[in-house]
């Protein structure tokens, strides 16, 4: 498994809150479980006292986010180094289920966690996937998206670093609304300014006609 995978669990959790819109979908332990996707192994371990822990680990992810996304790099650093610290991985190289054309297996990278609950095992691989993810394509990469009041955490992977939105979604909407916005402007300047030609025009004196 490609370690860059491990950042989508940040992503994932992180999202699981819309605090705009006054959304939260992390509410019991079949919640918790859907966030692990496909690792239903550690899925199991969760219970419903992890629900409260998860959201204490989203708020500190959701911290980095915003660091990064306001353009303090050091502060997102320190925010996740001390997830890090607190929730430990031990890196291993692994080759289970995935095999080559000779059957033979294709050698990767694997986190592997150590957790005293699901919430540990959790933060341990969405914290150490970021990192990487940080580590690799930079802090300015974390983003949260500018489309109000979605305010989704989001992985920036284009070419220019030109993201700003969490989906395409989004970035519509947010075009939509600033058309829109531009056309009320133009109307009230088109307004003011009929308003004022007409202002103008009824100030003239009126001069009287001169008799022969």
């Amino acid at each position: 498994m490609e370690l860059a995978y491990y950042s989508d669990y940040a992503v994932r959790l992180v999202n699981s809150e819309e605090p705009g819109r006054g959304k939260d979908t992390l509410t019991s332990v079949n919640a918790v479980r859907a966030l692990f996707g496909e690792n239903q192994s550690a899925a199991r371990r969760a219970t419903d006292a992890d629900v409260t822990r998860f959201r204490s680990v989203r708020a500190r992810l959701r911290a980095v986010f915003e660091a990064a996304d306001g353009g303090d790099a050091t502060l997102a650093v320190d925010l996740l180094n001390s997830l890090l610290m607190e929730f430990p991985v031990s890196p291993q190289i692994s080759g289970h289920d995935f095999l080559d054309e000779e059957g033979h297996p294709r050698w990767h990278m694997h986190l592997a966690d150590h957790p005293s609950n699901a919430t540990a095992g959790y933060a341990a691989i969405a914290a150490m996937g970021l990192a990487f993810h940080l580590t690799e394509h930079g802090a300015d990469r974390l983003g949260i998206c500018e489309a109000a009041p979605c305010r989704n955490a989001y992985l920036d992977t284009s070419t220019n670093r030109s993201r700003r939105y969490c989906s395409d979604r989004c970035a519509t909407r947010a075009n939509v609304a600033a058309y829109r916005a531009r056309k009320r402007q133009e109307a009230s300047r088109a307004g003011r300014a009929e308003s004022t030609g007409r202002t103008a025009e009824s100030s003239q004196p009126t001069v009287p006609a001169r008799g022969r």
